[in-house]
């Protein structure tokens, strides 16, 4: 078998022939220019073949450069596909997902034995996020992110919007101060999320209410200890009814009005730009889907 010239050599080859520039490849490859200068010296000795010509501001490839760099091109190419592949069949049966803790603990995870009975050979790692993912890092797969879509170097697939409604715990309704209107949630706290102090603002004015004669309750770091707290009869909370359907369902919440707040955030499902998907995040975004279409059917 004819010897082959090194690996590391032909990658500056094809680097500075696609930038016609030594400083441009050594900035992609993070390396010196001189050390591009070097490998590609040695790749022409190696040949016996004049790869470029020398200018001042950039470096220009001869006809027998032009001439090699087309198959290198491909060769790098096609190893770049198969190792995706490698990896993605590596990790067929094997899906790691963050999802932030409320929607984690009062939605997916009521639902998993669903997914496990329809795929038992995917073995799924499920994290806890309080912020937005690192896919770079290699450690997560996929991602469910609530906002507005617009984040940057992942693919966004949307699921479904936030339905915020009013609720509360029965017992807070005293008897001589009924709720039957919207304006009656006057008598009582509203309980405020933190980071999202315009949500109970932009409830009451969608519904023709003025927010300053409404009485401003606790406030928490998150949706989940609003409802918590509403449970607890501190105050009527903002909620997606259908992360806190256990509580109505045993009745320590109740739904005031199914009035939604309009707003531009949704759930999305994400993973990193450009990565091979595999059948494991496949099969996961299909059915993610399906169960959020059905849950907003219901």
């Amino acid at each position: 078998m004819n010897r082959l010239p090194p690996l590391n050599s032909l990658k500056c080859f094809e680097s500075a022939a696609r930038h016609s520039s030594f400083n441009k490849a050594a900035n992609e490859l993070s390396v010196t220019p001189s050390a591009i200068s070097h490998q590609i010296k040695g790749l022409e000795s190696f040949l016996g073949i004049e790869l470029f010509r020398r200018t001042k501001r950039k470096v220009i490839l001869t006809e027998a450069g032009e001439a090699y760099l087309k198959p290198i091109k491909s060769i790098f190419e096609q190893l770049d596909a198969a190792t995706s592949e490698l990896k993605s069949k590596q990790k067929v049966g094997s899906l790691r997902l963050a999802v932030a803790p409320a929607f984690l603990t009062r939605w997916l995870m009521p639902r998993m034995e669903r997914f496990q009975d329809r795929y038992p050979d995917i073995q799924i790692e499920i994290s806890s996020l309080t912020g937005l993912v690192d896919f770079a890092a290699g450690d997560i797969d996929m991602a469910v992110y609530f906002g507005s879509g617009d984040w940057e170097g992942v693919e966004a697939h949307y699921l479904r919007p936030a339905r915020l409604a009013p609720v509360c715990n029965p017992r807070l309704i005293k008897p001589n101060q009924p709720i039957n209107k919207p304006e009656d949630m006057s008598f009582y706290p509203l309980l405020h999320v933190t980071k999202r102090k315009d949500e109970w603002h932009d409830w009451l004015q969608q519904h023709d209410l003025d927010p300053k004669v409404f009485r401003r309750g606790l406030m928490f770091s998150s949706g989940s200890l609003t409802a918590g707290a509403a449970a607890q009869g501190l105050g009527i909370s903002l909620s997606d009814p259908e992360l806190v359907m256990p509580e109505i369902e045993s009745g320590t919440l109740k739904v005031l009005f199914d009035q939604h707040l309009i707003t531009d955030r949704s759930f999305y499902l994400v993973y990193e730009k450009r990565r091979s998907v595999t059948p494991a995040m496949l099969a996961f975004k299909e059915w993610i889907i399906e169960q959020m279409v059905g849950s907003k059917e219901s």
